[in-house]
């Protein structure tokens, strides 16, 4: 019983902190800013890949970021940006990749302004500081996703070599579709624990992230899974937006993900400030009344 109103208790504290602090808008917010950072972001992580040689990094980054969203929405939008990015570009350290590259960074900004509101703390960084880390980011990503693509070029040969030698790890070995899930789960779940630890103000201890991470994990799984199911049987964007049925099917799950997001820092907020309200209130002893200790003097 006691768990139960614990868990009532900190889901109403969460949700109403996310109704009054305009959770919604800065879903909203999260949503178009992560969509206008999308484009940036792999522009100029392309062309800084092409300079350092990596010509496979484009594929490897749609993988990436598109194997964890549904299809109906996912297809459409990796096309496009196949086709962006595989315009030969030469020119890396132009004005224009440079400015994408503070375009890209503005999505990190967007992850931070959400993060310390959800955690109810005051920004006290300098302007410089918080620029810098976001670009920092936005590079740290790319040379990641730069480390990944070279690493999944190299795994099929390697497995090749493993299974002429060591032929029982064949069963083991899998497939490319399964080592990118794989690899696109580990990026989500390293790309959450660094945003929720770095991006707000304050400090947090991993234990303290934990449960909304996974709050988020499960909720974004759930809610692909709906999304999808009723963009495939009950969906009426293409008769409704024609040609634009494929940015707005992209902004509404955006919406939906930012959402959830949010709320996920919400409640790993106000699990501690349940504990932190739980820690000043006097201990009760086993048949409910205040112990001896902490009992009023008659």
């Amino acid at each position: 019983m006691r768990r139960i109103v614990a868990f009532k208790r900190v889901l109403w504290d969460a949700l109403g902190h996310f109704n009054a602090d305009d959770g919604w808008s800065m879903a909203s917010h999260l949503a178009i800013t992560a969509l206008m950072a999308l484009f940036p972001f792999l522009i100029f992580a392309t062309a800084l890949a092409s300079f350092l040689g990596a010509d496979a990094f484009a594929d490897t980054a749609v993988h990436i970021i598109f194997d964890t969203w549904p299809d109906t929405i996912a297809e459409p939008i990796s096309k496009e940006v196949v086709n962006v990015l595989t315009v030969q570009r030469s020119d890396f350290l132009t004005i224009s990749i440079l400015v994408a590259g503070i375009f890209a960074s503005n999505g990190i900004e967007a992850l931070r302004t959400a993060l310390n509101r959800a955690y109810r703390v005051a920004e006290n960084r300098s302007f410089m500081f918080r620029r810098l880390q976001s670009i920092f980011f936005v590079f740290l990503t790319t040379f990641g996703f730069l480390a990944i693509s070279v690493l999944l070029v190299l795994a099929p040969v390697a497995v090749r070599i493993a299974v002429t030698y060591l032929p029982w790890v064949e069963p083991y070995t899998g497939t490319i579709t399964v080592w990118r899930y794989l690899v696109a789960s580990t990026v989500i779940v390293i790309g959450l624990v660094a945003a929720h630890i770095w991006l707000p103000a304050g400090t947090r201890r991993l234990a303290e992230i934990v449960p909304g991470i996974l709050f988020t994990l499960g909720a974004w799984l759930l809610g692909s899974l709906v999304f999808a199911t009723y963009l495939e049987h009950f969906s009426s964007y293409a008769s409704t937006y024609a040609g634009l049925a494929s940015i707005m099917v992209a902004v509404v799950f955006l919406y939906m993900i930012a959402m959830i997001f949010i709320l996920g820092g919400e409640l790993n907020a106000s699990i501690v400030r349940y504990y932190e309200a739980r820690a000043k209130v006097p201990q009760l002893d086993r048949a409910g009344d205040a112990s001896p200790a902490t009992r009023p003097a008659s």
